[in-house]
């Protein structure tokens, strides 16, 4: 590996902004191998960088694939690192990662649920938030009423909103239930739409351009990761080769045929709690006799119990 600018390789491995990381070091807060760090220093593969007692080792960013994720986010969570509000947040319960830290890929806010993308490569998530590269968000959107055919065509034409014009690439009224359990009545209907951009609270900013309010709103796809029924609320799966390289690509960035990614995370998490007898099972013959052992006293009555316990005791 050739030196690089530490800056630039802490982010690259998640750590934080380019920007954060050099106000990390004009405050004094990072030493490489030990020594405090000076602005605009080179680092190299195997140097360690350490950070509010944060062991970070540098790596080599050709060694393998970058990790990402894919995380059906519900309702109710927000998608800051930490919430001073005390707010469940994505990260909670994401995968350990050794020496960088999982990224999203643009923000929900707490009442959007669906799709976000999470990664361990900061050059990677920062291509795929660019403006510049205009990635296809696609979006399953439930509103008070139907839409008339003036409302489609202003909101495929554009409707001026505090930030600027904003437009939808494409509408797609859903008649049917489909995979994500849009149901039709005749009160709420549901449309697919789809944005080049991700502007803060963007889409239902737009519908209410056009007198119409979301009553629900969930992201379905970023780019080529299409999220689907089987990803349920509070699941995270990873990405294969093949699926990092489709995302990359759109992002403007071809890694080499040869890399492959790197030790594998399981492949879903569940962010519930374990049910009951579910420790013990994977525990082996002893949390199977523990299950048994509290089965059996389920089955026995409280009075024979007793009369037991009093014979022992005798």
């Amino acid at each position: 590996m050739s030196k690089e600018r530490i800056q630039k390789a802490l982010a690259r491995q998640g750590l934080g902004s380019r920007r954060q990381i050099e106000g990390w070091i004009k405050d004094g807060l990072l030493k490489l191998n030990g020594v405090d760090v000076e602005p605009g220093q080179l680092v190299e593969s195997g140097d360690i960088v350490m950070y509010s007692g944060r062991k970070i080792i540098i790596r080599d960013a050709l060694e393998t694939l970058p990790r990402v994720l894919m995380y059906h986010k519900p309702e109710g969570q927000v998608c800051s690192r930490s919430d001073p509000e005390g707010r469940p947040t994505i990260f909670d319960k994401a995968p350990g990662l050794k020496h960088s830290r999982w990224i999203a890929v643009g923000r929900l806010d707490i009442n959007t649920s669906g799709l976000i993308i999470m990664t361990d490569n900061g050059d990677l998530a920062n291509k795929l938030m660019h403006p510049s590269n205009q990635i296809q968000r696609e979006y399953a959107v439930r509103v008070l009423g139907k839409a008339s055919r003036d409302q489609l065509k202003q909101l495929t034409h554009g409707v001026e909103l505090e930030d600027g014009r904003a437009r939808f690439e494409d509408i797609l009224e859903t008649t049917q239930d489909d995979e994500f359990g849009a149901k039709p009545s005749g009160i709420n209907h549901w449309y697919h739409v789809v944005l080049m951009e991700g502007r803060n609270r963007e889409v239902r900013r737009m519908w209410e351009a056009v007198n119409l309010k979301v009553s629900r709103l969930m992201r379905v796809r970023y780019g080529s990761v299409l999220m689907t029924k089987s990803l349920r609320p509070g699941q995270f799966r990873e990405l294969d080769a093949q699926q990092v390289r489709e995302l990359a690509e759109l992002a403007g960035i071809e890694y080499d045929k040869q890399l492959r990614c790197g030790t594998p995370v399981k492949k879903t998490y569940r962010m519930t709690k374990h049910s009951p007898g579910t420790r013990g099972r994977s525990g082996g013959q002893s949390g199977g006799r523990s299950n048994e052992r509290s089965n059996e006293r389920r089955k026995t009555p409280a009075s024979s119990r007793r009369k037991v316990n009093n014979e022992k005791r005798r």
